[in-house]
């Protein structure tokens, strides 16, 4: 075992690339035009790590508003357009990623296609190429906050859950590792972060949360001698 954890899984959205508060500004207006009024602080602090499917569902449960499926399809090709004109890095990944010595890998609600455009934008993906997972491709039903993307992720990189090490941004992301038997560390330090964001993070089973990528080597050291696990 390295340093205590043998492999360290990063969501991507909101916690690699600056992807989260991009989603919310699309979703937002769709939602809005569509008859659910919502701001993109809402979306954010009410929808951060949920498929666009799945925060289709919700709404018409909750709303009792039909949203049609081309709802579905025009915030893909909308949220691709703005993803590839303006999501921007998470600062500090590469610094942070030379002071942890563990295998890595990323495991994420975006598509396998999403995915890789992204992090080639913002200059991350050969940092984890091969190694990144999307739950997309393992089924519509599968994504987070089931565990199956988490646990398919450790499976490829033939590594325990319960010495892998996650760090996630949502409460579903966290809900998800927490379910699949993993420690997570909690991120606050993409810009859809809001008030009560580290505490709902921490409530939802993240040890304990970092705001910024270069607190995280020293964060992960640290949990590695603290076996015990909440």
């Amino acid at each position: 075992m390295s340093n205590g954890f043998d492999l360290i899984i990063f969501d991507c959205d909101g916690v690699l690339v600056d992807s989260e508060i991009i989603a919310a500004q699309v979703e937002s207006k769709l939602l809005t035009d569509a008859g659910y009024p919502i701001s993109t602080e809402e979306m954010g602090e009410r929808f951060s790590g949920m498929t666009w499917r799945n925060i289709l569902f919700e709404v018409e449960r909750e709303a009792s508003i039909p949203l049609s499926a081309s709802l579905l399809d025009k915030s893909e090709k909308l949220l691709d357009l703005a993803l590839a004109n303006d999501v921007q890095a998470i600062s500090g990944v590469p610094q942070a990623l030379s002071r942890l010595p563990m295998p890595r890998c990323i495991c994420s609600n975006s598509s396998s296609a999403r995915l890789e455009m992204m992090l080639t934008k913002v200059g991350y993906f050969k940092l984890f190429a091969p190694n990144i997972f999307s739950a997309k491709d393992l089924g519509a039903d599968r994504v987070k906050p089931k565990p199956d993307i988490f646990l398919h992720g450790a499976k490829q990189m033939n590594v325990s859950p319960a010495n892998t090490i996650v760090v996630e941004d949502s409460v579903h992301g966290v809900q998800a590792a927490r379910a699949a038997g993993m420690r997570v560390i909690g991120f606050t330090g993409a810009s859809h972060t809001y008030p009560s964001h580290a505490d709902r993070l921490t409530d939802a089973g993240a040890e304990t949360v970092v705001s910024r990528m270069a607190e995280l080597p020293g964060v992960v050291m640290a949990l590695a001698e603290w076996d015990g696990v909440l």
